[in-house]
């Protein structure tokens, strides 16, 4: 949905500000950072300031590459660097940094020249992903490594790697299956062993067989990304052979 002056000007500044440090999570200890991380080239130009977010872009975009492969590493136990690589890419592309700037609601708080304003600026994803980068950037800055890790880690937690399984890495199940299948043997069975932990952290635990033989195991946050674990801990241990 667009966002429009009339909803801008519905909030002061101060609350919008406010509500975003709320969503993130996070309360700067030098607001004057996160100004800079929420404010546009074109803005800086027309005012005549050098002050922008692009150095703090710079910034988030390395610090996002580090804490989304650290994340992922420990998510996914066993998995190949080649489909971890992939993983990234996806969860620091441009759309799904754009839809965690919709969720934060970045579009009300930028620092928009006129032109840019006029063009839809505050819903476009490259400057809302963009603007992600910086605000990520300028955590760090404020509080450290820490500070950004858990700002990132939350979103992580919530939002954009949940339907991954599906939507990017190559499906292990599948793949297993296919091979088996080639080869005349029978499908694999996965069998669910147990789960441990609170419901808002659990962990599953999935054995794969291959006929009569346990061939691999593995855990996620759900039964689905333990099973994708177990296929890929299968695939590697048939590869070996």
């Amino acid at each position: 949905m667009a966002i429009s002056g009339a909803t801008i000007c519905a909030m002061s500044r101060d609350d919008r500000i406010s509500e975003l440090q709320d969503r993130l999570g996070y309360e700067f200890l030098d607001p004057d950072l996160l100004t800079m991380a929420l404010t546009h080239r074109s803005w800086a130009n027309e005012q005549g300031l050098e002050d922008h977010y692009e150095r703090a872009e710079f910034l988030g975009d390395a610090v996002l590459d580090l804490l989304v492969a650290h994340w992922l590493y420990g998510q996914h136990p066993g998995m190949a660097e080649g489909e971890l690589s992939k993983l990234k890419s996806y969860v620091v592309s441009e759309p799904v940094l754009a839809q965690w700037g919709r969720d934060l609601k970045l579009g009300l708080v930028m620092k928009l020249g006129i032109g840019e304003d006029r063009s839809g600026g505050r819903g476009k994803p490259s400057l809302l992903a963009d603007g992600v980068e910086a605000v990520l950037g300028a955590i760090f800055l404020d509080g450290g490594l820490e500070a950004a890790r858990q700002v990132t880690y939350s979103w992580l937690a919530s939002g954009p790697v949940g339907a991954v399984d599906d939507v990017l890495v190559t499906d292990a199940k599948t793949t297993l299956q296919e091979l088996v299948q080639s080869q005349g043997a029978e499908l694999p069975v996965y069998r669910h062993v147990s789960q441990e932990g609170p419901d808002h952290d659990k962990q599953f635990f999935v054995e794969c067989w291959l006929g009569d033989e346990r061939t691999s195991s593995g855990t996620g946050a759900s039964k689905k990304q333990a099973e994708q674990c177990a296929a890929r801990a299968a695939l590697a241990a048939l590869r070996e052979h």
